[in-house]
């Protein structure tokens, strides 16, 4: 099962790119926060970034939303590209949303 659920915070405005099939992909970054102990037992955090895309009805959802700065829950799946830069293989791994939410914070 390929199944991702994130809660971050949106670090991008969504990029709108018109597909050669006629279809459109919203394209956006989140950042996701994870603490743990270091060897000393001392708490630190560590952020991760994640590419998100979005297909459909999602990208009209976020053409009337100002995402940046948002804190989302996202449920997608991961979904990754090969492809030859420069004779050199390449892979890219986004997150294809499946659902989003925009979450209310204090």
């Amino acid at each position: 099962m390929n199944y991702v659920n994130l809660i971050g915070k949106a670090r991008s405005e969504a990029q709108f790119i018109n597909m050669d099939n006629g279809k459109r992909v919203a394209k956006f970054s989140m950042s996701t926060k994870e603490s743990y102990l270091d060897e000393k037992g001392k708490l630190k955090s560590r952020d991760t970034w994640h590419t998100l895309t979005a297909w459909g009805n999602w990208v009209k959802v976020l053409e009337q939303t100002e995402i940046k700065g948002s804190h989302l829950a996202i449920e997608g799946k991961i979904v990754s590209r090969f492809y030859k830069a420069g004779g050199v293989p390449k892979i890219i791994s986004e997150i294809e949303i499946n659902d989003l939410t925009l979450l209310q914070t204090k």
